[in-house]
């Protein structure tokens, strides 16, 4: 596997180096020559046309992560919508960027903890919400546990949920691991694609 940070500079900034010490550099232009199948390719989404780029290389069997230099949910729903696995800021610790990597590779996604609760949201709303089979796996939840699991596929943080139903974002977050565990799933991104009605199909666009 051969690791790739693409941008329209061919950057090479020292952390980039330090996480992975073997990557290469290259220009968009040249993605679609260097990158294969099994490849990690970080794109960096400071060209207008970054979008096209991450659903090529996905679509050929790349695993792409997209880096921001102003990181928000809008562009991260972007880039998850494209075909991407990841999404991070263009400065991200070495040691963060090594675990994206390993987050993607076993064919997680990974977006960043302040952004993970409205990309939830915008995901859910894009896939249609909740089916009627899907609304029936609820029933195995408590009243409050379902309570906080609509909340949290409207794209609420823990303490907007908190808030809203009159409790401490602690017992938000017991209520979301018990939810977590009664479903079969590890976070917010597994819960969304487990009970939305498309069955996650906007998070593996360009992905087998």
């Amino acid at each position: 596997m051969a690791i790739y940070f693409i941008s329209q500079g061919r950057d090479e900034i020292p952390r980039w180096r330090e996480a992975f010490a073997t990557a290469r550099y290259i220009g968009p232009g040249e993605a679609s020559a260097h990158v294969a199948e099994g490849d990690l390719a970080w794109v960096v989404c400071s060209q207008a046309a970054w979008p096209a780029l991450v659903n090529e290389l996905a679509k050929a069997g790349a695993r792409v992560a997209v880096l921001s230099y102003r990181p928000e949910a809008r562009e991260a729903m972007q880039a998850l919508e494209a075909g991407a696995r990841g999404y991070a800021h263009v400065l991200s610790p070495p040691a963060l960027l090594r675990q994206l990597e390993v987050v993607v590779a076993n064919q997680g996604v990974w977006v960043p903890p302040e952004l993970m609760a409205r990309v939830v949201g915008g995901a859910f709303q894009a896939l249609g919400g909740l089916a009627q089979t899907q609304l029936e796996e609820l029933e195995v939840l408590t009243e409050r546990e379902r309570a906080v699991t609509l909340a949290v596929l409207e794209g609420q943080s823990n303490k907007e949920v908190a808030r809203e139903l009159g409790i401490t974002e602690r017992t938000v977050k017991a209520h979301l691991g018990a939810v977590f565990h009664k479903l079969g799933v590890r976070d917010r991104m597994q819960l969304l694609r487990r009970l939305s009605r498309v069955s996650g199909a906007l998070l593996d666009t360009g992905q087998a």
